[in-house]
């Protein structure tokens, strides 16, 4: 703001200003400030005028604001100044990225401190933006804030009522309450254990760090106990020489059998390796470092650490999801295990020897986010990465670009999905979270008339995508549609489509 403006601008916030504290307000709240100058001649405004006032800034992704001022500094100057009350944060990024914000702005402050993050980051659905995030997603990192002492919580762009009235119920229980769990990478001397080199981990680990392309295909378990149609598909699946299996872990907030019971099985069943997806959601950490010794001692290895969907997308939207860490944290926990040590940096002898998968999203709608948060992941440990459906090759391929020439670099696997039909094509775009289908492969599978079309240019589909691919993964996790594992092995040239009946 020009100098040469100030009386100007002091006089539209005095016109403004005056008349809300006239008519008996309590506080002036100052929100999606930018420019540190423009906010204390505000702030210095309302205060001439008797009011208590809360300070707000917005921040983009990167912690800044939109002039290129870093959160610490503006929270700092802020905190500094005698018209100001309360400093906060609000807009300009979501949840995630307000945590990440607070963590060079509290160390800083001294007066209480307030944020208001966005739902998250909007997504173009049909020509709109909407903003996606669930109330429950929203609301974990609402107690978050608390326990790390923040003092009030609120919601901007994209909440609703419902997101304020879940978070209010759940930060009321936290009053009072500053704690913060936080992951970190152990660096304790004196306890030598025999740490297990990640080809040695698994046959499929092995294969996949020798240089060979591997193969899996991903089975849903079963919503009953009876695993017998599982194990039936599972062994189809060994016979035509696939590599591993993958187990998700309650696909778009499910509930089914216990997916470690599932890979168990399998394991003792069959012989062929599991991949076992192993979500954020259900458990607590303890619960989780739990898992993942049995797991191991049970004679899984192969691991995807995921941060899984909240529980509002899912079939049981009152259950309450628990997040106490998310992909990263966990990431950390498992590779902290593999040297050795558990969650309270105590030494445990055997090490576990887990192979460390992570997910990666090349049609996220923020890739920056993306790729940090990738990143991030190969340094808490992650050894392979495992991509959502891709069906964007040149999505896949930017994304490919991006991680490929960085000296942190690891292993990708390419999900592939064969679609059924034009509604299967159109669900996969629109409703499953990281997932975009191109026009083009919509019209296609608009053009099929019948079940056996729509199937076979499923599988043309995914067979041309795993051929442009190809040079560039060291591999392919193939979904297997509706169940159907010939369709998987159809696309992997293991086995023929046969008619459906």
């Amino acid at each position: 703001m020009p100098d040469e403006h100030a009386v100007e601008v002091e006089e539209a916030f005095a016109e403004q200003i005056g008349t809300l504290v006239a008519e008996g307000i309590d506080l002036i709240v100052l929100e999606t400030f930018t420019h540190l100058k423009e906010i204390r001649l505000a702030a210095r405004t309302a205060r001439n005028l008797g009011a208590p006032v809360l300070a707000s800034f917005a921040l983009n992704d990167r912690g800044e604001t939109a002039v290129g001022m870093k959160a610490g500094a503006i929270a700092q100057a802020l905190d500094a100044d005698d018209n100001v009350d309360a400093v906060g944060i609000n807009c300009g990024t979501g949840p995630a990225g307000v945590f990440d914000a607070l963590q060079s702005v509290l160390p800083l402050v001294t007066k209480p401190v307030v944020v208001m993050p966005n739902a998250g980051f909007p997504r173009d659905v049909g020509g709109r933006l909407l903003y996606l995030t669930s109330p429950e997603y929203f609301t974990e990192y609402a107690k978050k804030y608390i326990e790390l002492g923040v003092r009030g919580v609120g919601g901007c762009c994209g909440t609703t009522p419902a997101h304020i009235r879940v978070a209010g119920r759940a930060v009321k229980s936290l009053s009072g309450v500053k704690k913060h769990v936080e992951v970190r990478p152990l660096t304790q001397q004196g306890v030598l254990v025999q740490v297990i080199p990640p080809a040695r981990k698994s046959r499929f680990a092995r294969k996949m760090l020798g240089g060979e392309k591997v193969t899996s295909v991903e089975i849903v378990p079963p919503r009953s106990s009876d695993l017998s149609g599982m194990l039936a598909k599972v062994r189809k699946c060994a016979e035509a020489g696939v590599d591993a299996i993958n187990i998700p872990d309650g696909p778009r907030a499910s509930a089914r059998i216990s997916p470690m019971i599932a890979a168990i099985t399998i394991l003792k069943e069959v012989g062929i390796e599991p991949i076992l997806h192993y979500c954020c959601r259900d458990r607590n950490l303890i619960g989780m470092q739990s898992d993942l010794l049995g797991g191991y001692a049970a004679g899984l290895a192969n691991f995807l650490i995921i941060t899984g969907d909240p529980p509002k997308v899912g079939d049981y939207p009152q259950a309450t999801g628990v997040f106490d860490v998310d992909a990263i944290g966990l990431t950390q926990v498992t590779a902290n295990l593999n040297r050795g040590f558990d969650i309270g940096g105590n030494p445990i002898d055997p090490p576990t020897g887990i192979f460390i998968g992570v997910g990666a999203n090349p049609c996220a709608v923020d890739m920056e986010r993306e790729i940090e948060r990738y990143f991030r992941k190969i340094d808490a440990g992650a050894e392979y990465a495992i991509t959502q459906p891709v069906f964007d090759v040149e999505a896949l391929f930017r994304f490919l670009d991006r991680v490929e020439g960085a000296e942190r670099r690891i292993p990708v696997i390419a999900g592939v999905w064969p679609l059924v039909s034009y509604k299967n094509a159109e669900f996969m775009n629109n409703e499953v979270p990281g997932v975009v289908v191109p026009r083009k492969i919509l019209d296609r599978m608009a053009r099929c008339r019948t079940k056996e079309e729509g199937r076979r240019a499923g599988v043309d589909i995914a067979r041309r995508t795993i051929e442009r691919i190809s040079p560039r993964v060291c591999g392919f996790q193939v979904s297997a549609p509706l169940g159907s594992v010939e369709t998987a092995l159809a696309v992997l040239g293991r086995g023929r489509l046969e008619k459906s009946p």
